[in-house]
C-alpha cells in the first residue's frame, strides 16, 4: 500500500514538473535516427552527457506522458552525496526523486549499495561524468570533463533491454553552478538515441586493445564530442 502511495506521489511530482518545463521553457529534441516502434519501450537506461547544472530534470519536458508514468515509484539515480546533503537543494532533488541514492565519487561501499538497488523494473538514471561543467568549460576543480566508468558496471548487471543516450546542450544559460535561480523562457536542447544493451555490450567488448570499462568510457566520451544538440536540428 504503501509503496503505491509512494509511486502516485512520484508521479504527481513529476507531472508538475514536466508542465513547468513545458510550460515556462521550450524543449526542443531530436531522435538521431527514424524508429518505427516506441522509442521509449523497454527503456531501462538513460545515460545523460554533458553535466552542467542541478536543473536538468527540465529536460523531462521531452519525455513522454507514457514513460513519466513509467519511471514514477521505479527511476533509480546515483547522485553525490555533497549534493544530497544541501540543505535546500538537497531537499528539493530528493523530492522530485525519491529513487535518488547518495554515492560518493569513489569506487567504495556506497557505489555498491546502488548497484544492489538496481531492480528488473527500474529505471536508472546515470550522468557519467559524475561532476557538473562550471562556466569555464572544466570541473570545479578546474580539470577537464570526461566520463568515469560506473556506467560500464551497470551495463554488465542489466545485460538485455534498452537505454537512451540523451545529449544535452547544457543548462548554463539556464541555471550554471553557483546560480540560485534558473531563468525563464530558454530554448533547452536535446538529442536522444536508442540502443540495444545486448548489442552495445557485445560492440564494446570487441573493441581490440580495451577492456570493457575502458571501451565504453572512451566510446561515450567520442559520442558527447559528436553529438552536438545545436548541430541536430
Amino acid at each position: 500500500m504503501m509503496k503505491t502511495v509512494n509511486r502516485i506521489f512520484n508521479l504527481l511530482v513529476l507531472s508538475i514538473v514536466k508542465l513547468w518545463a513545458r510550460t515556462i521553457y521550450k524543449v526542443e529534441n531530436r531522435w538521431l535516427h527514424p524508429h518505427k516502434e516506441d522509442p521509449w519501450e523497454r527503456v531501462r537506461l538513460i545515460i545523460f552527457l554533458n553535466h552542467t547544472s542541478l536543473y536538468e530534470f527540465l529536460f523531462l519536458g521531452a519525455v513522454p506522458w507514457r514513460f513519466i508514468k513509467r519511471l514514477a515509484g521505479r527511476m533509480l539515480v546515483p547522485a553525490a552525496n555533497t549534493t544530497i546533503s544541501r540543505p535546500i537543494v538537497g531537499r528539493l532533488l530528493k523530492i522530485l526523486g525519491p529513487g535518488l541514492v547518495p554515492i560518493s565519487r569513489e569506487r567504495d561501499a556506497t557505489w555498491d549499495y546502488f548497484l544492489q538497488k538496481v531492480q528488473e523494473d527500474s529505471v536508472v538514471i546515470i550522468l557519467p561524468e559524475g561532476r557538473m561543467k562550471r562556466l569555464t568549460g572544466l570541473d570545479k576543480h578546474g580539470k577537464p570533463m570526461s566520463v568515469r566508468g560506473g556506467v560500464a558496471d551497470i551495463l554488465q548487471m542489466m545485460e538485455t533491454g534498452k537505454m537512451v543516450i540523451v545529449y544535452s546542450g547544457g543548462l548554463h544559460h539556464v541555471q550554471a553552478p553557483g546560480q540560485w535561480f534558473p531563468k525563464p523562457f530558454k530554448v533547452i536542447s536535446l538529442c536522444t538515441q536508442k540502443l540495444d544493451i545486448a548489442d552495445y555490450i557485445r560492440q564494446m567488448q570487441s573493441v581490440p586493445n580495451k577492456d570493457f570499462k575502458k571501451a565504453v568510457m572512451a566510446d561515450l566520451q567520442e559520442r558527447l564530442a559528436r553529438f552536438k544538440p545545436n548541430e541536430c536540428y
